[in-house]
């Protein structure tokens, strides 16, 4: 504590890295309980503003602003939970560095399970919560897992030093702010098109 009684803990940044069904967000809401953290759900947020539409641009943007929520936690010594899916290295590689810029710690958890287990898994949740679901085709699995780039051991334990930024990108901020457009609009004249968007329509 400082001398206004505020904690001068380091706050850390929790991700939760995987595809739909996985158990990612069930995680998420663990950790938010165990830490007294701040957990940002992308698919809560798209669910209650697009209900059965599951716009990917909207949810990109919604991706966005609640990225830039959870840095603004991050500076203001509160942990929080981004809870997206992040199969891409580059997005990942991005939100370690915006952590690290606040200093701010780093968890990340990945979560995978045989695609048999997971089509259960969803089928299940859609049968008892549609209202909180999308159906999801076999196809949609398959593309987003060949699409899934799994994070390695080093970047797990935190010992994977951070990439470099993409090319045409000076920094991993610019680029942060390329992959998540700030509005619609712009999410739909140019979006992230010098970066890769991994497993982008994903619940």
């Amino acid at each position: 504590m400082d001398r206004h009684g505020a904690s001068t803990a380091r706050p850390t940044l929790f991700l939760t890295v995987g595809l739909p069904g996985t158990g990612r967000t069930t995680a998420a809401r663990e950790l938010e309980q165990e830490h007294r953290a701040l957990r940002l759900t992308k698919d809560e947020w798209v669910k209650a503003l697009y209900g059965d539409e599951n716009l990917r641009e909207a949810g990109e943007v919604i991706e966005g602003r609640l990225i830039e929520i959870a840095l603004r936690g991050l500076e203001l010594g509160v942990d929080v939970i981004i809870d997206f899916g992040l199969g891409s290295r580059h997005e990942r590689s991005a939100l370690r560095q915006a952590a690290a810029d606040r200093g701010a710690a780093v968890e990340m958890h990945y979560f995978e399970l045989e695609p048999a287990e997971q089509r259960r898994r969803l089928d299940q949740r859609q049968d008892e919560a549609p209202r909180m679901s999308w159906m999801m085709s076999n196809g949609d699995l398959a593309s987003w897992a060949a699409m899934m780039q799994v994070p390695t051991a080093a970047e797990l334990d935190g010992t994977e030093p951070i990439d470099a930024p993409p090319i045409g990108f000076t920094s991993w901020d610019e680029w942060r702010r390329h992959r998540w457009p700030p509005s619609l609009a712009r999410g739909r004249r140019g979006g992230a098109g010098r970066g890769d968007r991994c497993t982008r329509d994903a619940p």
